[in-house]
């Protein structure tokens, strides 16, 4: 059986069903759930999700590229998409998805995005992998493994054509 918190041993598909388990159950009973997805491994999580959820109706997708407190040292990278919230964020339950929870950086910029949008009455996060390393004192609610990557690597969600996920480990990621 493959060790979930070997990098090289996990399954994107595998790890997406338990993370919908794990979102089903949480968000079970809660009034006025919205997804949102943080471009762009998280925003195909958060449609998969939505989709699986039947929320469709209340799924957003954010680009948080000018909200990062490194904006000025990284630079505006050339994927840059528009920020679609079409749906009410005041007083919403608000699941904030990513795909690799690293530093914490990026959820500190999408809520900060989302605030300028309304004032939820709750976000919880989820992400498929949780890396550790936090610079920033953010957990998520929801994950479906954790696991250790020493610096330049890192991980990378891939989604196919068919919509199938896939985490590959990039060795010179910058």
């Amino acid at each position: 059986m493959p060790n979930p918190t070997d990098p090289s041993q996990l399954d994107a598909e595998a790890l997406y069903s338990v993370l919908l388990q794990q979102v089903r159950d949480g968000l079970s009973g809660l009034a006025d759930v919205a997804i949102v997805g943080i471009h762009s491994g998280g925003a195909w999580l958060a449609e998969r999700l939505a989709r699986d959820l039947g929320l469709e109706a209340r799924l957003g997708v954010i680009d948080v590229s000018f909200y990062r407190d490194d904006f000025a040292e990284k630079g505006l990278h050339a994927g840059v998409k528009p920020t679609r919230i079409g749906f009410d964020v005041n007083g919403a339950t608000i699941l904030l998805v990513d795909d690799v929870l690293y530093t914490g950086r990026t959820t500190r910029a999408a809520i900060n995005e989302l605030f300028d949008y309304g004032r939820p009455a709750r976000i919880m996060l989820a992400a498929l992998v949780d890396r550790g390393s936090r610079q920033l004192p953010i957990a998520a609610d929801f994950v479906a493994a954790t696991v250790r990557l020493e610096p330049p690597r890192a991980l990378v969600l891939g989604q196919a054509g068919d919509g199938q996920f896939t985490l590959t480990i990039d060795d010179h990621h910058a």
